[in-house]
């Protein structure tokens, strides 16, 4: 990964530099091929770390065999020219809602809302796939159900249970890391797993009343709200963090995919919200573009069957476009000025 990137430099700060420093595949494939192998080549078939590059391809100098900067990643075998992948990267980072696959069809010349969806799902993949340190200091932790409608009590019919962690800024003012996941139950060891998966020990943890919790809290400081209590403050206040987190992942959730995410993929989605809640004091928006595609030339290939969650929480795989046609590019020819033209003549 590239440490301290700069703006103009490693990565565009506005979206006419974006379409600028990428106006074809090829700039498209050597930025790429920078962001994989900034110290050099290492061939994914058999390690080798020399290579030659001809007409923008490399070529091993062990197996001797043509290396694609896309091959091994989740570009892998892609049909969409790389210049929609860019400007579909920059629409899922630049505005801090992201962007629909319903939108992303219509924008871009990608041909059907299955090639969307599928391109940003794998975007989704790559996010999923990065590493991730360790919460620590002061972690805010509380659950939150998404979806349907509740039937008495604690019941989840026709809900997801969203635990989150939230870190407090070291200075005490402010917030930090996010990690938000799908659990199972409020059971000890659902949320005792979730907990050791995010949060380092000797943490100090702040959590609600919930007596499950007082289980799964050996090895970190344990700092329960009850808000039930006489005189106590309401949730949204002993725990203001999460639920500020809850409210902001509801609203996306409902505004910008109109409540269509389908519970087989809502960890991917929550995965997407969390990549720009730890990114969005980012003096520049272009640097999220930028990791976003370090995971993706990082991660493994995510075909269209891997994707599908077909009979999980009722989702179903999207139908398949009858006519399978070449989607289009962003590599264009300057257009002309149309609106110049005479009116008789262009019709």
């Amino acid at each position: 990964m590239i440490e301290k990137p700069l703006v103009g430099v490693d990565y565009p700060a506005r979206i006419a530099q974006l379409r600028s420093w990428f106006p074809s595949d090829d700039a498209c494939g050597d930025y790429l091929d920078w962001l994989r192998w900034p110290d050099g080549i290492i061939c994914p078939r058999c390690g080798c770390v020399k290579a030659w590059k001809v007409s923008g391809r490399r070529r091993c100098a062990g197996c001797r065999r043509w290396v694609s900067v896309t091959a091994g990643t989740i570009f892998h075998g892609t049909r969409v020219p790389l210049t929609v992948w860019f400007e579909a990267a920059w629409l899922m980072c630049a505005p801090k809602n992201g962007v629909s696959a319903q939108t992303l069809a219509k924008v871009l010349p990608i041909g059907s809302y299955q090639t969307a969806w599928t391109m940003l799902g794998k975007y989704r993949s790559a996010v999923e796939s990065g590493g991730k340190d360790k919460l620590s200091g002061v972690v805010e932790v509380d659950e939150w159900f998404h979806g349907g409608v509740a039937k008495g009590g604690d019941s989840m019919t026709g809900k997801h249970l969203v635990m989150a962690a939230l870190e407090h800024a070291p200075n005490g003012r402010g917030y930090g890391r996010l990690r938000l996941g799908v659990v199972q139950n409020r059971s000890a060891f659902a949320l005792r797993r979730f907990i050791h998966d995010n949060i380092e020990p000797r943490t100090r943890v702040i959590t609600d009343g919930l007596s499950t919790y007082k289980a799964t809290m050996a090895g970190y400081v344990h700092e329960p709200r009850n808000e039930s209590a006489p005189g106590a403050d309401p949730a949204h206040e002993l725990l203001p963090g999460v639920h500020r987190v809850f409210s902001l992942a509801e609203r996306w959730l409902l505004g910008t995919h109109q409540g269509g995410v389908q519970a087989g993929h809502l960890q991917e989605y929550l995965d997407e919200f969390t990549f720009r809640w730890n990114r969005r004091h980012a003096t520049n928006r272009g640097l999220l573009f930028m990791r976003l595609l370090e995971h993706a030339v990082n991660a493994d290939p995510m075909p269209y069957s891997a994707l599908v969650r077909t009979g999980i929480g009722g989702d179903e795989e999207l139908p398949r476009p009858t006519v399978r046609s070449k989607p289009g590019t962003l590599e264009i020819n300057p257009a002309g000025r149309p609106w110049r033209l005479d009116h008789a003549v262009a019709a």
